[in-house]
């Protein structure tokens, strides 16, 4: 407990999330995707840093990828939730295919705003997410996690962030064990636009169908929220427990 305090201390002077922060997204990551290696945390934790994985310059390529990922999956591959925030912070959020599959958005508008998440101005450097990772990773080490291949996947990406690289996979294991079909979004692109239509689409399937839905957002990957009572700021999960009374309406 003494080691976490000292590193919380060590991240907080660095970078904007604590230790317990990262200690507490891990730990719902390996609970939620116990097949996660190394890489698979890694992943999450540079995407809500620093977004989608590169600028997207060809629309017509990005919207046949999609087109060709909804065309060769059914429901029965996706996970069982609509989206869930990015590392430990949220700053960005996957949204699952299944959002256009089960008819809540368009697959235009969930391009449309990957496209202007992934564009979103200046990226930060490597170099800074460099220095946040070795800070995170940090934590990972005092947790005992065990992970599979752990000290060549922890090399791995020393090598290609040496390189003035960021971008890697899922794992093998990862992949085929859950399937990862998602787009990623800005928090706020997505709070405004597409929260309320799976909110309205919650709705209108509860009173439809009673009970049995997929899940709305995977409540394990969230960080329990902390409300500014100033700014009246919520997360989604305080929305969609607020809203839950009506929801069953």
């Amino acid at each position: 407990m003494k080691q976490l305090i000292i590193l919380s201390v060590i991240l907080m002077g660095a970078v904007s999330v604590s230790a317990q922060d990262v200690a507490g997204f891990v730990g719902r990551q390996m609970q939620t995707y116990p097949k996660s290696r190394l890489l698979d945390i890694y992943k999450s934790c540079f995407q809500d840093f620093m977004g989608a994985e590169h600028l997207v310059t060809d629309r017509q390529r990005v919207k046949a990828y999609l087109d060709d990922e909804l065309n060769s999956t059914t429901l029965d591959d996706l996970q069982p939730w609509m989206y869930e925030p990015c590392g430990a912070e949220g700053n960005y959020v996957r949204v699952s295919i299944r959002t256009i599959k089960e008819g809540i958005v368009s697959a235009d508008h969930l391009l449309d705003a990957f496209v202007r998440s992934a564009n979103r101005g200046k990226h930060p450097s490597v170099e800074l997410w460099r220095d946040r990772w070795h800070a995170i990773v940090n934590v990972i080490d005092t947790m005992k996690l065990n992970l599979l291949n752990y000290s060549a996947d922890k090399h791995f990406i020393d090598s290609i962030l040496s390189a003035g690289k960021y971008a890697i996979s899922h794992s093998p294991e990862y992949r085929e064990a859950y399937h990862p079909h998602y787009r990623i979004v800005e928090q706020g692109i997505f709070d405004r636009e597409i929260l309320p239509l799976i909110v309205k689409w919650h709705a209108r399937m509860k009173r439809n169908k009673g009970s049995k839905l997929p899940g709305v957002v995977n409540p394990n990957a969230l960080k329990m929220p902390k409300t500014d009572p100033y700014k009246k700021k919520f997360t989604d999960l305080q929305l969609i427990n607020n809203l839950g009374s009506h929801l069953t309406r």
